[in-house]
């Protein structure tokens, strides 16, 4: 069994979603690509301690007090999913990998475009920092909340955008 709640975020509402073992299993912005339907997130629960403890960390992030993530994650997905999830966790805050480089790292060179179609499939975006992807060239590619999003959450771990709960910029 599923539960959700929606939080603000200076990036528009984030629903939060948990899985039966209290996890958080997805966090998803409006219009998000990849979005599962609304009716798979299960009954409105603002009280689970995940939630809390996702929004304290959220909060913390965005107050420039934090860098990286200790909530609990249940992450569902194949096998590739999951390694570059894990990968992504590797990129440091403020730092960007290209999907080539994200290939390499797995050892998978010629995997750049399943990296990409696995980046893409990212259930906890923000937490796990797939908006840290970059292309091959530097430039800003795909971004399942929005290449707006992406950069604006870029520019704010460079330190040259402020981020402040429930205002968007």
């Amino acid at each position: 069994m599923r539960h959700h709640t929606v939080i603000d975020s200076p990036y528009g509402p984030l629903t939060l979603v948990a899985d039966a073992d209290d996890a958080l299993c997805g966090l998803y912005m409006t219009e998000q690509r990849h979005r599962p339907a609304d009716e798979t997130f299960g009954p409105r629960d603002d009280s689970l301690p995940v939630f809390a403890d996702t929004q304290e960390q959220l909060a913390a992030y965005f107050a420039g007090e934090i860098q990286r993530f200790t909530v609990r994650l249940g992450l569902h997905g194949t096998p590739f999913q999951r390694r570059v999830w894990d990968q992504l966790n590797e990129i440091p805050y403020g730092e960007t990998r290209s999907y080539g480089q994200l290939a390499l790292a797995l050892d998978a060179p010629g995997a750049s475009r399943a990296v990409g179609l696995a980046n893409g499939r990212n259930p906890v975006g923000i937490i796990v920092p797939c908006h840290r992807v970059v292309g091959s060239d530097g430039s800003l590619t795909g971004y399942g909340g929005g290449l707006d999003r992406k950069r604006r959450l870029l520019a704010f771990e460079r330190g040259s955008e402020r981020a402040e709960a429930g205002v968007l910029f």
